[in-house]
């Protein structure tokens, strides 16, 4: 335990993995809402996404929204304290596309490391200031990563199955300089998070791996898949037990699904992941599908009656909101899962399990 000039105790990082993973046995977590919508509705100027810093920045910067965390931290900070206060018990830091290949959409690879640290700083003094205040009810940090604009599995041609944009070593080492930063910032887990190509996420996973061979104190894992439509596959075609036996080796501490569909389209991908995972399942649909202007029509109470059903219905660890999702759905959530045991681990028999588009149990 460590304390503050004002002598307010803080959880070392250390407790606060030990108090999430005790909560997570107990109860039902939630996780914060949707920061694009957040964002859009405060119609920023190009302005607010230059600050000073980049003011003579030679390409647009509008739209980066991850860039906020330094030139507009104050919006950041309140947004943070927004979904905390709506009854989040985990916050994403503002980081999905803080990445080198993806801020070279901006020409913004040298900020990255900034970027990261920003991120992670501001999630942590929000989540400490709101644990200070409700000690019994702590919260947490994930450092979010995104899935990049880039793709290891498909091609960017389609008349060359082989091409790509990127390798794989170049993706491993995007999300080792991400991860280095959130680390030092303070997060208290890693949320690899909309995959929709697994070869993404294992680069992301052999990353997040490999800190711990640098000195980092090893931190959970959260590994959040993207089924595309109704066929109940990944972009990069996989079903979700290939999914899952794709990245069970990385033993996370929690697996699950978010974006792309709504609570009502998610929920058999997410019962099939529950019966197969030996980890705590979580998902975070949008608020259900866009309308013809990229809306999300969805009321809290119609998501929040769907997540109820799931929690009833014993498939979930840790609930949220994805696309759409603002702290009124989040607070709508957080009340209709509160007194709901979590779902429980299976154990299941040890078998070999393997994938390719496809899951192979050889029992």
């Amino acid at each position: 335990m460590t304390t503050t000039a004002k002598s307010r105790p803080i959880l070392s990082r250390g407790d606060r993995i030990e108090a999430l993973t005790a909560a997570a046995r107990r109860r039902i977590l939630v996780l914060d809402g949707s920061w694009g919508v957040m964002i859009q509705r405060r119609g920023l100027s190009e302005a607010d996404f230059r600050g000073q810093r980049f003011a003579d920045h030679h390409m647009t910067l509008k739209g980066d929204n991850d860039l906020l965390c330094l030139t507009r931290p104050d919006i950041v900070s309140e947004l943070h304290d927004a979904y905390f206060e709506a009854g989040a018990d985990i916050g994403e830091t503002n980081t999905f596309n803080a990445t080198r290949l993806s801020q070279s959409d901006y020409g913004l690879e040298s900020a990255v490391t900034d970027l990261n640290l920003a991120a992670a700083t501001l999630a942590r003094e929000s989540a400490d200031r709101w644990t200070a205040a409700q000690p019994d009810k702590p919260r947490f940090v994930a450092g979010a990563i995104g899935p990049l604009s880039r793709t290891l599995s498909m091609s960017s041609d389609v008349n060359d199955p082989g091409a790509r944009q990127v390798t794989f070593d170049a993706v491993h080492d995007a999300y080792l300089e991400q991860a280095r930063a959130l680390h030092r910032g303070g997060v208290d887990l890693f949320l690899v998070e909309t995959i929709f190509d697994t070869l993404n996420a294992k680069a992301a996973i052999k990353a997040l791996l490999d800190l711990e061979d640098e000195g980092f104190e090893p931190l959970p894992i959260w590994i959040s898949g993207t089924i595309t439509d109704r066929s109940g596959r990944t972009l990069s075609g996989q079903t979700v037990e290939a999914f899952w036996n794709s990245v069970r080796h990385a033993r996370p501490f929690a697996v699950g699904f978010n974006c792309a569909l709504g609570a009502d389209l998610m929920r058999p991908h997410v019962a099939e992941l529950a019966r197969i995972a030996d980890t705590l399942v979580a998902a975070y649909p949008n608020a259900g599908l866009p309308n013809a202007f990229g809306e999300y029509d969805e009321t809290p109470d119609e998501t929040a009656a769907h997540l109820n059903e799931w929690a009833s219905s014993g498939l979930v660890n840790i609930l949220g909101g994805c696309c759409g999702t603002t702290p009124e759905h989040i607070a709508a959530i957080a009340r209709a899962v509160e007194g709901k045991p979590p779902r429980k681990i299976p154990d299941r028999p040890k078998a070999m399990r393997l994938s390719g588009l496809e899951a192979f149990e050889l029992a």
